[in-house]
């Protein structure tokens, strides 16, 4: 999860660790930057997203998946753990950056691409040159309106028949997905964070 402080008043600093919930590295515990505002999406909520990936997908095996706003590396690394062949972190923070690069290397997880960056730069550069995603996850900073523009690069980003994944301060709707190609798919809220899987029409 990414510098996504809940509103400013809310925002903390990060630190502490990261619990991978399942795959190979389950229960592997990794560390956290300490970067302000950075905190992991919680476990019940990547145990409820992954829950839905495993129904869409049968399994993650063999897919490559884009991180777009990294931070902590949670969500990227359980997408490694269950299976996922190709995973590209972006994360902007070089100290974040650096916490997921000696992550990678804890675990061995050459599947992981780590690049330090601009998201929409990074992301618009791949969108570019062609590139596509079976899973695109976004978790961007809240209360900068972050996910207007993430979601039409996302939408560019990820294969007919896959999926995004989007958490937002407010819930995404039907008509703000319109035009993009996409479609609500599962969605839940946990305290003040609403989290959806979208599917990109075929």
């Amino acid at each position: 999860m990414s510098r996504s402080g809940r509103t400013p008043q809310r925002s903390r600093r990060g630190g502490g660790t990261v619990r991978i919930i399942g795959g190979q590295w389950k229960r592997r515990v990794l560390p956290v930057a300490d970067v302000d505002g950075l905190r992991p999406t919680p476990d019940r909520v990547r145990e409820t997203l992954f829950n839905w990936l495993t129904h869409a997908f049968g399994d993650l095996a063999g897919l490559a998946v884009l991180d777009l706003f990294a931070g902590s590396g949670a969500l990227g690394f359980e997408a490694a753990s269950r299976g996922a062949a190709a995973v590209i972190l972006v994360e902007r923070s070089a100290v974040a950056a650096d916490r997921l690069r000696a992550a990678r290397a804890l675990l061995g997880a050459t599947q992981i691409d780590i690049r330090e960056g601009d998201a929409l730069r990074i992301g618009q550069d791949l969108a570019d040159t062609a590139q596509s995603f079976d899973l695109v996850l976004l978790d961007p900073p809240f209360a900068q309106r972050w996910i207007d523009t993430a979601l039409p690069l996302a939408a560019r980003l990820c294969r007919p028949g896959g999926f995004v994944y989007a958490e937002a301060e407010m819930a995404v709707t039907e008509a703000a997905l319109s035009g993009l190609g996409l479609e609500i798919y599962r969605t839940d809220k946990a305290g003040e964070v609403f989290y959806h899987l979208l599917r990109r029409n075929k």
